[in-house]
This record gives C-alpha cells, sequence and structure tokens, in this order.
C-alpha cells in the first residue's frame, strides 16, 4: 500500500518541485538551449532574407533590364521571407503548450518557404546563383536545426506535458480558493447584515405594538370590527327586504310614491344598512314610514314579487312596524358610531397615527432590503457551491496527476 502524503495547496506545489527538479532540471535545460538554437537559426535565416533583398534591390537600382524582372521578383521573394519569419516569436515562458504552438508556427513557414522555393527559384534561375546557393544553405541548417527541435518535442519534452499542467492546475486552484474564501467571506456579510435588519425590524414592530396600545389605537380597530359585526346583522334583520327595496327603486321612474331623499334611503340600507340606521332619529321614523309605503306597494302587488317573498317581506316589515324589532340594534348602532366619531376626533390618535405611519414606512424599507439582502445571499451560495465543487475537480486532478508521473500518492486538504 502506498504511503499518503497530505498537503495544503500552499505546500503541494514547493515539495513537487522539489521531487521533480531531479529530472525536470534537466530537461529543462535541454529546453532552452534548443529554443536559443532555434532562434539562432531563424535569425540567420532572417538574416540571409536580408541578404537576398539588398542584393536585389542593388541590381534593381541599376537598371539592367536583362536582369531586372528576376531582381524584382527575388525582392518581393525576399520581402515574403522576412515577413514571415519575423512573425515567429521565440516564446519567453517555457512550456510545452508554449514550445509546442512555437514548433507549429514554424513548421508552417518553413512549408510555406520550401513551396516559394521550388516555385520562384527556377525563374530567377541563372541570376544570383550564389546568393540563392547562401540561402538555401542557411535554409537548410535552419530545417536541421528545427528537424532536432520537433524532435526533442515531441520524443522527450512531451514527458513534461502533465507535469507542466500540474502546475499550472495548482496556480490555478490558488486562484480558485482565493475565490472561494473572499465569497464565503461576502456571504458571511450579507448573512450577518440580513440578521441585523431582522433585529431591527422586530424592534420597529415593538415600537409599533407600544405605540397602538398607549393611545388605544386598538380601540378603534375594535369599533371597526364592532361596526362590521353589527352591518353584518342588520343585513340578516333585513334579508327579507332586499328584493322588495330593489323592486321599489326600479319603480321610482313609473312612480312609486318615493321622494329623492326616500330613494337615497332605500339605496343607503341596501348597501350599508350601519350607515343608514345610525341617521335615524329615536324609534325610527324615517325607516318606518319607508316600509309602510312599501308595505302598500306589497298589497298592491305593485312590486310583483312571489308569494313566499312577498310574505316573508310583510312578516319582517311586521316586525320592525309593531314589535320595534330593530330597536335595540339602532340603540348599539348609534352609540358604536358615536364612540368611533369621538376616538377619530382625538389629536392623540392623528399624532399617533402619523407616527405609526412612518414607523411602517420604515418597516417596509427595512422588510424590502431584507428581501434584496436574501436574494444576494442565495445568489452569493451558489456561487460558492459552484467555486467548492471546481476546488474538489481540481484537486482530484492534481492528485492523479502526482500519482500517474511519480507514483506517490497525495491527499490535498
Amino acid at each position: 500500500m502506498l504511503h499518503q502524503f497530505q498537503f495544503s495547496v500552499s505546500e503541494v506545489k514547493a515539495w513537487l518541485e522539489k521531487e521533480t527538479n531531479p529530472t525536470l532540471f534537466p530537461i529543462q535545460t535541454q529546453a532552452q538551449k534548443h529554443i536559443a538554437n532555434m532562434h539562432i537559426g531563424l535569425q540567420n535565416l532572417l538574416d540571409a532574407s536580408k541578404m537576398l533583398l539588398d542584393n536585389s534591390q542593388s541590381e534593381i537600382d541599376r537598371r539592367n533590364m536583362k536582369v531586372y524582372n528576376r531582381a524584382r521578383a527575388l525582392n518581393k521573394l525576399a520581402l515574403l521571407f522576412i515577413e514571415r519569419i519575423k512573425k515567429l516569436k521565440t516564446p519567453e515562458d517555457i512550456s510545452y503548450e508554449n514550445l509546442n504552438s512555437f514548433a507549429q508556427d514554424i513548421q508552417k513557414a518553413l512549408a510555406v518557404t520550401e513551396i516559394d522555393i521550388k516555385n520562384w527559384f527556377q525563374h530567377i534561375s541563372p541570376f544570383f546563383i550564389m546568393d540563392r546557393r547562401k540561402f538555401l544553405s542557411v535554409y537548410e541548417k535552419t530545417k536541421l536545426i528545427f528537424g532536432d527541435f520537433n524532435n526533442f518535442l515531441t520524443r522527450d519534452y512531451i514527458k513534461t506535458k502533465g507535469l507542466q499542467q500540474t502546475f499550472q492546475l495548482i496556480d490555478e486552484l490558488e486562484a480558485l480558493e482565493k475565490q472561494l474564501t473572499l465569497a464565503e467571506g461576502q456571504k458571511t456579510n450579507l448573512k450577518n447584515e440580513r440578521l441585523s435588519l431582522g433585529q431591527e425590524i422586530a424592534t420597529i414592530e415593538q415600537q409599533i405594538h407600544s405605540f397602538a396600545t398607549q393611545i388605544n389605537l386598538y380601540q378603534l380597530t375594535q369599533t371597526n370590527a364592532e361596526i362590521e359585526s353589527l352591518n353584518n346583522m342588520l343585513k340578516q334583520e333585513l334579508r327579507h327586504l332586499q328584493k322588495p327595496f330593489i323592486k321599489m327603486q326600479a319603480l321610482s321612474v313609473g312612480g312609486s310614491g318615493l321622494t329623492s331623499n326616500e330613494l337615497k334611503r332605500v339605496a343607503l340600507y341596501l348597501e350599508n344598512p350601519f350607515e343608514a340606521i345610525i341617521t335615524e332619529e329615536v324609534g325610527l321614523p324615517a325607516l318606518k314610514e319607508l316600509l309602510q309605503k312599501l308595505l302598500s306597494l306589497l298589497r298592491q302587488d305593485a312590486l310583483r314579487l312571489k308569494s313566499d317573498k312577498a310574505r316573508k317581506a310583510e312578516q319582517a316589515i311586521t316586525e320592525i312596524l309593531k314589535h320595534d324589532s330593530l330597536e335595540i340594534l339602532h340603540r348599539k348602532c348609534v352609540e358604536v358610531a358615536t364612540r368611533k366619531r369621538q376616538l377619530e376626533r382625538s389629536t392623540a390618535l392623528e399624532e399617533a397615527q402619523r407616527q405609526l405611519s412612518l414607523l411602517q414606512q420604515q418597516k417596509d424599507q427595512l422588510q424590502a432590503r431584507c428581501v434584496n439582502l436574501e436574494t444576494d445571499e442565495v445568489a452569493k451560495e451558489k456561487t460558492c457551491i459552484d467555486l467548492r465543487e471546481k476546488v474538489r475537480s481540481y484537486k482530484k486532478a492534481i492528485e492523479t496527476n502526482i500519482l500517474n508521473y511519480l507514483g506517490k500518492q497525495v491527499q490535498l486538504s
């Protein structure tokens, strides 16, 4: 069973460099020599191309028509060679990826140059024979240098590819862990801010409750609830009069015997019986007068109601007219309405409502901010999850590469 080494991300790079230096240093030294040779070879080829350019330009300047056209052709060809070679940049950072890309660029440049030589040198012949031989000599040496360089790259240096990728993965992993630490810190800050806002909201809610209790704002709320309850009770008591009232309104055009004020009262009893009944005097004289007219219309069958509905309507009217069935409700409604008016006239209540409105606005703003923070926190958590998965994947890849290259089992913490 292999011994397992445990390292942090910051430790593994130094350990790996120490472990691989005996094998990696010599091959890196060889790579530097090949790069230097290749650079010299390309520089010599560039100088040879400039020699072709200068000598062909001299012939062009002499205006010797026997050589002129071939000199121009060679001049253009030399310019192409120079531009092509100048595009080949020797890599400063020595790695397999950089050297492989450099080798591919050289191979393409030499291949195109080979075609140009075959296509054009024969047309330039028999002139510039010494220049062409000198250039071809340098060109062949450059090809040999490239051959050595490419062989080294494909046979020897390729073995360092996995190791170099591992060093790159370690650098990227360090950057990822820094990003993760930053993201987790930001998420914690968002959470703390959200919790702090939650405490502020709770404090404001306590203030709202305390404020409302002190100035009896709940009395107004309870009074409104009583009004709603009484309104529903009145609707229940007057339920058999709803249809007749509606029919009575419809007869107003043809003549129901109602005044405009009475028609408004009918509409109010239909819409909000509480508001209608609190306008009544003791004994409900206005309502009773209205019901007398309704009873007359019922007995004349002017409303054309079904017999059952007409019977129930007459019973309800009789209860109100003869037995004062609404008297108690009327008294309660007036009491509650009076209490509400007194509460609403209170200057303390008006100021309290203003203060409570401000507190509610603050609470709403803080809650909106809380929602935004929660959204940001969820997004940041997703970022952390993605980064943790990337860190885990990178660690596994590094551990696998080290095992494959060195045969040693490493666990990254």
